[in-house]
């Protein structure tokens, strides 16, 4: 009976431990940057103007907001090579914060590439939003272009100073 009780009260308090334990997100393991917590205003029409260049190869342009302007930074990453082919991350920032992530370039190496791009892509693109970073998952049956798209991310984010 004493060992009946001591195997019920050993199991109870593993359980408890096991459904307590909390994983941590990548978003909240490696933040960009801290930036207030605002929704982000919604991308204009570029200035008919020039935008002048900056270092590397980005863009600078004024973006319009609620009475203040906010610089709004584009930045290409390297070309990562594939397996399958080259691919290649745009992703746009407003101050720290990326608002916007854009394939350049992705694998070229047949229908089958085409459909697998099809559907990591997307997914790929909004975790980056989410997780702020190049900390993100690859997406399973997409491991070449997920490694590529995170290889050329975290490119554009170095070049980006973020």
């Amino acid at each position: 009976m004493r060992r009946a009780v001591l195997t019920l009260g050993t199991t109870a308090a593993g359980l408890a431990a096991l459904l307590s334990f909390k994983t941590h997100s990548p978003a909240a393991a490696a933040p960009v940057a801290s930036t207030p917590s605002t929704p982000a205003a919604s991308p204009t029409a570029p200035n008919s103007a020039a935008s002048p260049k900056m270092a590397g190869s980005g863009t600078s342009k004024a973006m319009a907001g609620s009475g203040a302007a906010t610089a709004a930074r584009t930045v290409t990453g390297s070309v990562a090579m594939t397996q399958f082919g080259p691919m290649q991350v745009k992703v746009t920032l407003e101050g720290q914060r990326i608002t916007q992530a854009t394939v350049v370039q992705q694998t070229n190496d047949g229908s089958e590439s085409q459909q697998i791009d099809s559907f990591s892509i997307p997914k790929l693109t909004s975790e980056t939003i989410a997780a702020q970073s190049a900390r993100i998952d690859a997406v399973s049956g997409a491991t070449y272009t997920s490694q590529g798209y995170i290889q050329s991310l975290q490119s554009a984010l170095d070049q980006a100073g973020a």
